[in-house]
């Protein structure tokens, strides 16, 4: 198929040159926006008289054809073409003679390619939201069933204070609803019709920018044509936005994995989302949340990528920014991929409540709540604290714990002590006391699930 500019050129293109300058291979994946790009433009020429309404009208009914047959597998993308655009005109001129020739006017390729990548970026960062929708609401669901389900929070790796399995993941859930946010941001950014920018200046047909943007649903135009065909920030934007949400999915991932292992035993995954050794049959391995976590570095290396190739160039279009497609897409597909296998693990896990609630009896985490208990009867908090830790230590060394320690060694150490500490520090009092805003009690988890729910839904 012949190049689009090859009228300046007296010698064929090298082989060689052509399969490193072509990119059909993976803008291919945006013919249907590049298709629709180019009704909206075409209907546009029509309507301002550019060209004849009738040619504008077979136009836009033959790249409705090539569109449908594409779809239908009746026609084959020709990855012989140098890209995308190449091939639908061609094939659109092939069709149509020479009133196929008369598509690209007012145009560029360089603001085309700008045109499609954000229409099929703002309708990837629908169906990435949608994903991560369903992952809140899978989250939803496991901690309705968990807000009883006590188990030690951790600083440091430390067992540090009593919460419940429901507050641990509800934390996730205000992490995903900030990254929907992010996504809704970088996609409101994205919304700006680049198409009427030309190569780099406009155009000096007297086209309609604003109609083209109604027909394909953007809310405005780019208001300077360098930037327009040069700016690749959303992509950039998209990309960190996407990384973000594996750095999400790699630290739940990471305890997904330590709470899978004999030492932590917290839960137990479906063998449906598993895998064994081929050498030891007693091994059951997180494979998939071992693998979202590798991939992360995969998508930041995509970040990192489009980063790098455009902190160098000049304004405006430069043949650099082709590698911007194969990063963000790579990025896109790693992340969907992900969220694909990781919602099913997590909702198909089962939670080994008796497990977790033993592990937080055995590590001291109501030892806050046993130096409030002090601090309610009138002891500076600084004195609570030093007697509770005397407290833990005889519990070390006599091999209990605080809820099973005798009262006269309480009153050994402080004579503020009585009965009623042992209700003061019971795991469940300690937990749903804790009734502000954001706490893990039964209460607060309720309105965080609520939230969430209605900001998913809403």
């Amino acid at each position: 198929m012949a190049q689009l500019w090859k009228g300046r050129f007296k010698k064929e293109l090298a082989k060689e040159t052509n399969d490193f300058n072509a990119s059909i291979h993976f803008d291919s994946r945006m013919y249907e926006e590049d298709i629709k790009g180019s009704i909206a433009h075409a209907t546009m020429l029509g309507a301002t008289g550019i060209i004849d309404k009738s040619e504008s009208d077979k136009i836009v009914e033959g790249l409705s054809e090539i569109l449908d047959d594409i779809k239908k597998g009746t026609l084959e993308i020709d990855y012989d073409a140098e890209d995308i655009h190449t091939f639908v005109e061609g094939e659109l001129t092939k069709r149509l003679g020479q009133t196929g020739k008369r598509l690209h006017t007012a145009r560029s390729r360089n603001d085309q390619v700008a045109l499609d990548i954000r229409m099929v970026l703002k309708k990837e960062i629908d169906e990435i939201c949608g994903k991560v929708k369903g992952l809140i609401e899978v989250l939803c669901d496991k901690a309705e069933e968990n807000k009883d389900t006590i188990m030690p929070g951790y600083t440091h790796l430390q067992r540090a204070q009593p919460i419940t399995f429901a507050h641990h993941l509800m934390a996730y859930c205000s992490m995903l609803c900030r990254d929907l946010d992010r996504l809704g941001d970088v996609k409101k950014r994205m919304n700006v019709l680049p198409l009427g920018s030309g190569a780099l200046a406009g155009t000096t047909y007297p086209i309609d920018r604003n109609k083209v943007a109604d027909l394909l649903g953007f809310d405005s135009v780019c208001l300077n044509s360098l930037d327009g065909v040069s700016d690749r920030d959303f992509c950039i934007e998209f990309a960190d936005a996407l990384s973000i949400i594996m750095v999400h999915l790699s630290r739940f991932s990471e305890e997904i994995i330590m709470w899978c292992s004999w030492e932590f035993k917290f839960v137990e995954l479906d063998d449906a989302f598993s895998t064994g050794s081929s050498i030891m049959p007693q091994k059951k391995n997180p494979d998939i949340a071992e693998l979202v976590r590798g991939k992360s570095g995969r998508v930041f290396g995509d970040l990192i990528t489009l980063l790098t190739v455009m902190k160098g160039i000049p304004l405006a279009y430069n043949k650099d920014m082709q590698e911007d497609k194969e990063a963000i897409f790579d990025a896109v597909d790693t992340v969907k991929m992900c969220l694909n296998a990781f919602t099913p693990m997590i909702e198909t896990m089962t939670v080994l409540k008796d497990n977790m609630r033993n592990a937080a009896a055995k590590g001291f985490i109501n030892a806050t709540d046993c130096a409030d208990y002090l601090v309610g009867k009138g002891l500076p908090f600084r004195d609570a604290y030093k007697a509770t830790g005397e407290l833990v230590a005889i519990c070390i060394d006599k091999g209990v714990t605080l809820e099973t320690l005798d009262i006269e060694d309480y009153k050994a150490v402080c004579g503020a002590f009585d009965e009623d500490v042992y209700k003061a520090i019971n795991l469940e009092k300690c937990v749903n006391d804790r009734v502000a805003i954001g706490g893990p009690s039964k209460t607060s988890v309720d309105e965080q699930i609520k939230a969430a729910r209605e900001y998913v839904n809403g």
